[in-house]
Parts: C-alpha cells; structure tokens; sequence
C-alpha cells in the first residue's frame, strides 16, 4: 500500500469512525443531560394504546405525512435516498462478512457479482438522483436564498462519494473478495491493498470514495444531519407524553 493509499484509505478511515462514534455520543449526553421541560409536549389527538403511539411514532419518523402535504417531492427524494442508502448499507456488510447463503443460492461467486451489481448499481444511480435534485432545489428553486455554506458542503460530500462508489461500481473492473480482502486488512488494524487492487487505476476511486465518506463521517455530529436521531426523539414525546 502506498503512503498516499494508507492515508486516504486507511488512517483517514480510522479517524472518520472514530470521530463518528466519540462525536454521537457527545451530542447524545448533551441532549439527555438538558434540563427536562416541565410542559407536556404530547400532540393530541393521539392513539390511545401503546401499540397505537408506537406505530405513530414509526410513521412520523419514516414516513413523515405532515412534511409530504407541505413539500412531496423534497419528500420522495428523501425517501429514494434514504431506501437506497439503506440497501447499500446492508450491501457493504459483505465486506465485514460474505453473505454464503445468498452466494450459494445466487449460484457461487459469478450470480453473487452480477447481483451485487444490478442492485448495487441500481441503489447508486438512487442516491445520485436525489441528491442532484437537492442541489439543484437548493441552486435554483426558492430556497435558493435560505441556503447555506454548510448545506452545500454536505451535499458535496455526498455528491462526492456517490459519483466515486458508483464510478466503481460501473467502471471498475474488481468485485467484491478484492475489496473485502482490504477492508479485512483494516479490521486487523494493518491496512494494506491486495495486489490486484494495489496494482488496478481503482484504487484511486476507492481513496477518493473513502476521502468523502470519512469527511461525512467526520462532520456528520457536528451538523445538523443529527435530526436523524433528533427527529426519533421528538416524535416519542410527541407520541408518548
């Protein structure tokens, strides 16, 4: 691995899931150590069983109607995205550990390539759509104005690594032991490129993919991307109380 290599797609790495995980738990000690309000917050009316709240809670926080009435298309982009990402996160367990039963019943190593592609492909091509159209909503729509420095940094950083995880995902020419054979190397905490990616053009997609993913990761608790887990929170007490 070269030096450049190990920074980017090694020690870079490190940093962002560190930062990631020391920086959530920060900001949840934060919200759990507030001062708690002494008015009731529940929004009536409300379901009156604990099956009832608890499946409103779900819907507000996954589906979230009141914000599709007011703006549906920001909110089928943000749904697109969110499935999609989802799906490519689960995608990207492989390279913790094979998925053998859906590679035996795929038919071996060749179905699981051309699965993961199609579908791999088909989740990257998602993400890319939605986030083009936030930029532009936020370049040339109405919100144009109330847009921020921060709310273009964080869509670059998307944008960034979508187009380089989807670069490898259509033009690259490895699968998927090559790359579970380097993020292994990782867990081991001895970063290192098999030769056939140390020696392929692809290892730089996979850097720079790497560069703005550990970015994200790095900036994501210190943003407001954290109504991921603000927004769980608020609908509970709106559902609960």
């Amino acid at each position: 691995m070269d030096p450049v290599s190990f920074v980017m797609s090694g020690l870079l790495v490190y940093v962002g899931f560190a930062v990631f995980i020391f920086g959530m738990a920060w900001r949840v000690w934060q919200w759990s150590s507030m001062p708690k309000s002494p008015v009731r917050l529940g929004l009536f009316p409300k379901p009156e069983t604990g099956i009832g709240r608890f499946g409103k809670l779900l819907k507000d926080t996954f589906v979230a109607p009141q914000s599709f009435e007011i703006e549906p298309a920001l909110m089928v982009a943000a749904m697109v995205f969110h499935v999609a990402a989802l799906a490519g996160f689960f995608g990207h367990l492989r390279l913790i550990h094979e998925f053998d039963p859906l590679v035996a019943a795929l038919g071996g190593a060749e179905g699981m390539n051309a699965f993961a592609a199609w579908s791999g492909g088909a989740a990257g091509l998602a993400m890319l759509a939605a986030v083009i159209f936030w930029i532009a909503r936020r370049t040339f729509g109405p919100y144009r104005r109330l847009s921020t420095p921060e709310d273009y940094l964080i869509l670059f950083l998307l944008l960034g690594a979508v187009i380089m995880g989807d670069h490898l995902r259509f033009t690259g020419e490895l699968h998927g032991p090559t790359y579970i054979a380097w993020f292994q190397s990782l867990l081991r905490f001895s970063p290192s490129f098999p030769p056939e990616l140390a020696e392929s053009s692809d290892k730089w997609a996979l850097n720079w993919h790497m560069v703005f993913v550990s970015a994200f990761l790095i900036y994501f608790p210190f943003s407001k991307l954290t109504h991921v887990i603000g927004a769980f929170a608020l609908n509970l007490v709106r559902s609960s109380e």
